[in-house]
């Protein structure tokens, strides 16, 4: 899979535009977008279990069922990207993330339940759309700067909500809080539609996909690596987001403003290490090392979030995993751009991939540990269950083959 040679011209003029940087501030606010609302209902689930009266894990079902139609929709929505073009693809994305500022005026679960899930359905979009739109617009060295600040933009979306969630809820209501995090879809589509720009779709435009495409995918070892690192790791990271503000509020006896607080260091601390993981493989360019040194980290911090009750252990602790869950990711996602030759096609379709598998274990992890939560009276052996996936990133490291540095790396 390779960009056709008759675009060469056409490409490099769109890499010294511009007007690329109009588009990075679009994706960075897609980015920030997709953050603030993903997280945003852990930290007063509380209170929407009281507003319900629905037990745990019906209440886990507003996280988790987000990533899991973001699964379903994940390489699918990789096609849809390329039969719309980019442009279409992410006005429909903006427009369903955009849904979620309803909350504020939803009346019962099961219509908070439907914005979810359409807000899941544009976070596919967003993804599968972002890789061959950066690759369209910016040269390899800025793909993998623009592959970290994306990232560290989600993630200080997710800091914000977390953080912030508990006091704005209790000023002005849970519903009405969700409202003012989904209003943020509304703004961004108004944005995109005055000045969201796809012109590589007439220089090289996104072909068809055949099941040779998919087959040469799924049947890749460094690419089946990478999906099983990134779906362990978030496996641990739904589960501990969803969860430590409710864990540390029952058994660590926390105030619910101050376990959201806890929690969304998580987040925080990752827009800092995910910045570094954007900028410091261009500097030492061993692909291998930033999952494995991310990989202990994640390993580490995680057992020692949920493990420990010392307020200073369990400090250190969420900021280890904090920087190890976000630290791989702008490797993690330049190396599959690299595994498909940077051929927009195929990142649609390998990013779309890792939607789907890690939007599965996203979808599951917070449902288990609310199950075994409602079943034995602990969060203990869920939260540890989620550890152990979150190992696959430290031996996805160690069983990388060994590659060239990540393109656009020193």
């Amino acid at each position: 899979m390779s960009i056709p040679a008759s675009g060469s011209k056409a490409v490099d003029l769109l890499h010294q535009s511009r007007y690329r940087f109009v588009i990075a501030a679009l994706l960075l606010a897609a980015h920030l977008t997709v953050g603030v609302n993903l997280f945003a209902v852990a930290p007063i689930l509380l209170p929407i279990i009281q507003d319900y009266d629905i037990n745990l894990t019906t209440a886990g079902l507003l996280v988790a069922l987000v990533p899991l139609v973001a699964a379903g929709f994940g390489l699918p929505g990789g096609i849809v990207t390329v039969k719309l073009g980019l442009r279409r693809a992410f006005i429909v994305a903006w427009f369903l993330m955009g849904l979620a500022a309803l909350s504020a005026v939803a009346p019962n679960y099961l219509t908070l339940m439907a914005l979810r899930l359409a807000y899941g359905l544009g976070i596919a979009l967003v993804f599968t759309a972002s890789g061959p739109l950066l690759l369209q617009w910016f040269r390899p060295r800025e793909v993998l700067i623009m592959n970290g600040l994306n990232t560290a933009a989600l993630s200080l979306g997710i800091a914000l909500s977390v953080s912030t969630a508990a006091p704005l809820a209790g000023l002005v209501g849970w519903q009405f809080a969700l409202g003012i995090y989904g209003s943020s879809g509304v703004i961004g589509a108004v944005a995109w539609l005055l000045a969201g720009k796809a012109p590589g779709e007439t220089t090289h435009a996104l072909t068809t996909i055949s099941f040779s495409d998919v087959r040469a995918i799924i049947s890749n070892k460094a690419i089946l690596l990478l999906l099983a690192a990134d779906a362990g790791v978030l496996i641990q990271y739904t589960a501990l987001s969803a969860w430590l503000p409710t864990f540390y509020a029952e058994v660590r006896a926390m105030s619910p403003a101050r376990a959201g607080f806890v929690a969304g260091l998580l987040p925080t601390v990752g827009v800092f290490a995910v910045l570094l993981g954007g900028f410091l493989p261009l500097r030492f360019g061993s692909a291998r090392a930033f999952l494995i040194a991310p990989g202990l980290l994640v390993v580490v911090g995680g057992v020692g979030a949920f493990g420990l009750s010392n307020t200073a252990a369990v400090y250190a602790s969420i900021i280890l995993v904090g920087i190890g869950s976000w630290l791989y990711v702008p490797t993690l996602l330049s190396m599959t751009m690299d595994l498909v030759g940077r051929d927009p096609k195929g990142v649609a379709l390998v990013w779309g991939s890792l939607i789907t598998v890690s939007g599965f274990g996203m979808f599951l992890s917070p449902i288990v540990v609310g199950f075994i939560r409602d079943l034995t009276g602990s969060f203990l052996p869920g939260f540890y269950i989620c550890a152990v996936a979150a190992l696959s990133l430290l031996l996805a490291g160690i069983l990388m083959p060994r590659t060239q540095p990540i393109t656009g790396a020193a």
